[in-house]
């Protein structure tokens, strides 16, 4: 029989990550509906405004999203008018994902979102980046070869 201790919610790791991932991801909400962005779609538009033009496998190896998770997720985007999806010149199969107009100039925006999380997380900023760290290589753990 199972340690009990080891079957109760509070002893479980992946219940803080989860509960933590989806209240962050709420504190950020609030700005990002007046922005008119999904939190996906604010991800996407973090990895595009560091370097724009980037593959759909780019994309999701950033991500840590299949490509078949993105797709419809683009293709909104691209309807409201934030990307353009292009097929490779040199690659018929790789689809280029890049910034329009729009899309850049939510950048102006983005500095809010963040400045959201950081008044509401209750940690000093020397927390936060051990939290940081310490989620970084957990994933970097995690993730399948």
């Amino acid at each position: 029989m199972a340690n009990e201790e080891s079957l109760k919610l509070e002893n479980q790791l992946c219940f803080p990550l989860y509960a933590a991932s989806r209240l962050v991801t709420q504190c950020y909400q609030p700005v990002l509906d007046e922005l008119g962005l999904t939190y996906p779609q604010y991800l996407v538009l973090l990895v595009l405004w560091e370097t724009d033009a980037v593959s759909v496998k780019v994309l999701s190896e950033k991500l840590y999203l299949q490509s078949n998770t993105l797709t419809p997720l683009l293709k909104r985007m691209q309807d409201a008018g934030l990307i353009d999806r292009v097929r490779s010149r040199e690659d018929e199969r790789s689809v280029i994902i890049s910034l329009t107009s729009q899309g850049k100039q939510l950048r102006e925006e983005a500095p809010r979102v963040g400045g959201r999380l950081a008044e509401h997380l209750g940690i000093s900023s020397g927390e936060a980046q051990q939290l940081h760290a310490l989620l970084h290589k957990l994933i970097q753990n995690v993730v399948p070869e």
